[in-house]
């Protein structure tokens, strides 16, 4: 007797129909595949003008345009857990600090606002917004949006930068937080939204 296969417009969905009975297992392989692949982004250092920077802002909107919102934003939280369990999955952390302390760290606003931002891709996604390459530009840019917002509100009001010793405050935190990667962050928005629509072309579908 056939399983039951629930509607999922996503890429994981057509590639990896959800069934009534395998729901768990699938989510929990797609989660920690996700994660890994965030880990090796992390390690993957690419020189850039004017910083260098790892692959893990691409990464992210591809989890959750494949994946979609919850189980988007479920594989970001499991990565979080990983690093604060003492896993070393974040970018240049020894041991020792992969933990809640790197959290509370200067990256740590950015790492929360990651989640949120799987969450808002993935759901624009599973309602039809990656339709066109432009749109889905749009959609992938939002959620860069959240996770600067996050990321610079962090470093400005929350964080204690070591150099600093303290929050940066707004102005400073834009300066170092933000602008140097507004150029890095155009072309990965472009490349993922590229990714995802080339994905849908390769396995047939005009979703």
């Amino acid at each position: 007797m056939q399983a039951n296969v629930t509607t999922d417009y996503t890429l994981a969905g057509a590639l990896w129909p959800q069934t009534a009975r395998g729901g768990f297992l699938r989510m929990a392989v797609l989660a920690i595949a996700g994660a890994a692949l965030l880990t090796l982004a992390a390690k993957i250092r690419v020189p850039f003008y004017p910083v260098p920077m790892t692959l893990q802002t691409l990464v992210v909107p591809l989890i959750a345009c494949a994946y979609g919102s919850r189980l988007g934003a479920a594989t970001i939280l499991l990565y979080i857990a990983e690093g604060m369990a003492g896993l070393p999955v974040f970018t240049n952390t020894p041991p020792q600090v992969a933990s809640a302390a790197y959290l509370l760290g200067p990256t740590g606003g950015y790492l929360i606002g990651w989640v949120g931002a799987a969450y808002l891709v993935g759901l624009l996604a599973e309602r039809g917004y990656g339709r066109t390459l432009p749109r889905l530009m749009g959609v992938i840019f939002l959620g860069s949006i959240v996770t600067f917002l996050c990321g610079v509100s962090w470093l400005a009001f929350i964080a204690s930068v070591p150099s600093a010793g303290k929050a940066l405050g707004l102005m400073r935190a834009i300066e170092v937080g933000y602008i140097p990667f507004i150029l890095g962050d155009i072309v990965k928005v472009t490349l993922a939204a590229a990714i995802v629509r080339g994905s849908w072309s390769l396995i047939g579908t005009s979703r």
